[in-house]
């Protein structure tokens, strides 16, 4: 059995990244953290941390911090569960997963009203639509907004809609770059806008309608839904962006549709698991709703 003092240690310097910050963290020594993480990892006979500025996770080491990360997040779930929320709290804490874009235009003022009545702070952690199942999957949130359509082991995804992708410029772009309209020449010449290493979607429609790879063209990585769709409206470049979010500077005349055939629908679930407490079965329901009425 995982000694629980050892566990925590480990837990503290892998997420803290120190051994000082571990010690800190838990009022003991850096030296004492480093004797019970040690003791675990003679236990286990793995070592679990390689040191040095920061401490890095072995591959043993990433595979425990996912076990206790699930350990801790179903203990929590069985506190909520029994006693309604933790012990020194008057608020029910819940983990949440989101992309971007949603997070960005329809989420929050969904849930604000659920929210606040039931005294419900949120712990969002943002990562690309295809990405965020990985972190319901290693236990760090409650629950996530995700492309994913398969069902985990112990889970439940419920479909919430549809978010409609544009290619966008604006009407000075489209005048410099594509006064010929938009073929592959001007394509590889043109600036993109892309949101980060994990947006696949630009260079997918690239390299299917024109067989131009990421290499072919420059581009700008803006990891701000606001800032992104900013830069295209100042032209600096072409982009997807998410309808509800531009949807006024299309009907403005401020962004205009650069390729109607690059039109793209990603389907969006929520995914939770079976058991939940009490508040996440309500923020679930708001959020299915609401979603359903916001999304196509």
């Amino acid at each position: 059995m995982l000694d629980s003092k050892q566990c925590e240690a480990f837990l503290a310097v892998a997420e803290l990244g120190s051994f000082d910050a571990a010690g800190e963290f838990l009022f003991i020594t850096p030296s004492a953290v480093s004797l019970r993480v040690q003791a675990l990892e003679k236990y286990l006979g793995q070592v679990l941390i390689l040191r040095g500025r920061p401490s890095t996770l072995t591959y043993a080491g990433v595979t425990l911090l996912d076990h206790l990360r699930h350990t801790r997040l179903m203990e929590q779930n069985l506190l909520q569960g029994l006693m309604g929320k933790t012990s020194d709290s008057k608020f029910y804490k819940i983990a949440l997963a989101s992309n971007a874009d949603s997070l960005a235009t329809w989420l929050l003022p969904s849930i604000q009203s659920t929210l606040i009545k039931e005294k419900i702070v949120l712990e969002l952690k943002i990562d690309d639509q295809s990405h965020t199942h990985s972190l319901l999957e290693t236990g760090q949130v409650n629950a996530c907004i995700s492309a994913e359509a398969e069902v985990m082991s112990g889970c439940l995804a419920q479909p919430l809609g549809k978010m409609r992708y544009k290619m966008l410029a604006s009407t000075d772009f489209v005048k410099y770059w594509f006064r010929q309209g938009v073929n592959r020449e001007r394509l590889r010449s043109a600036p993109a806008v892309i949101f980060n290493h994990k947006d696949l979607m630009h260079s997918d429609i690239l390299l299917k309608y024109f067989g131009l790879s990421m290499q072919s063209y420059p581009f700008h990585f803006i990891p701000s839904t606001d800032a992104f769709v900013k830069a295209i409206q100042l032209g600096l470049g072409y982009g997807m962006a998410p309808e509800i979010q531009v949807q006024s500077l299309l009907d403005n005349g401020l962004l205009v549709e650069l390729m109607p055939e690059a039109e793209l629908d990603i389907p969006l679930y929520w995914h939770h698991w079976k058991r939940q407490s009490q508040q996440l079965e309500i923020l679930t329901e708001t959020i299915i709703q609401a979603a359903q009425k916001i999304l196509r």
